[in-house]
């Protein structure tokens, strides 16, 4: 059995786990990473037999930092639901390693988007996200990773994700 859990992005002064935003998992937080710009990777684990968690809002996380936020709930290191949030241009939903969603959702390609926006959506409102950030990023960088098959693992393509948004590490 693969990874389960969620990874919360977000910039802030302040530990993530400090925020209003995240204080019903508070006690579950641990930080994973402290990249470059004040950037803070922190891990919230489970999920898989067991109920997912309500991590919280992303909008009140955007909104409460100031800056754009995302999290990604990772399924048996299959595949991610990456859902971001920011403070002018808004939220927006997306997944890493499709084919493996449409086994997790009950579908095929089609109905992913019913869920997620299609890859070139999501490149788009990705790069809107990292210029709110101060970042110009390339969207076709972007693309290949919305439609990259999870290998090895969907945390490994999630990081990935993480380093094309601008989210450098130190």
């Amino acid at each position: 059995m693969g990874y389960w859990g969620y990874y919360v992005v977000a910039r802030s002064e302040r530990p993530l786990k400090e925020l209003e935003a995240l204080g019903g998992v508070r006690d579950e937080l641990m930080l994973l990473e402290e990249r470059a710009a004040g950037w803070q990777v922190w891990e919230c684990p489970g999920g898989g037999g067991e109920q997912a968690r309500d991590v919280g809002s992303m909008n009140s996380l955007a909104a409460q930092t100031g800056s754009p936020a995302l999290f990604a709930y990772v399924m048996d290191s299959r595949c991610a639901v990456v859902e971001a949030a920011a403070p002018q241009s808004g939220g927006w939903t997306a997944c890493l390693g499709r084919s493996a969603m449409t086994g997790y959702i009950g579908g095929d390609e089609r109905s992913l988007e019913d869920y997620f926006l299609p890859p070139a959506d999501a490149a788009e409102r990705a790069v809107a996200w990292a210029a709110e950030c101060g970042r110009t990023v390339q969207a076709q960088l972007l693309l290949d990773v919305l439609r990259a098959e999870a290998q090895p693992s969907a945390e490994e393509l999630f990081f990935r994700f993480l380093d094309r948004l601008g989210v450098a590490s130190m």
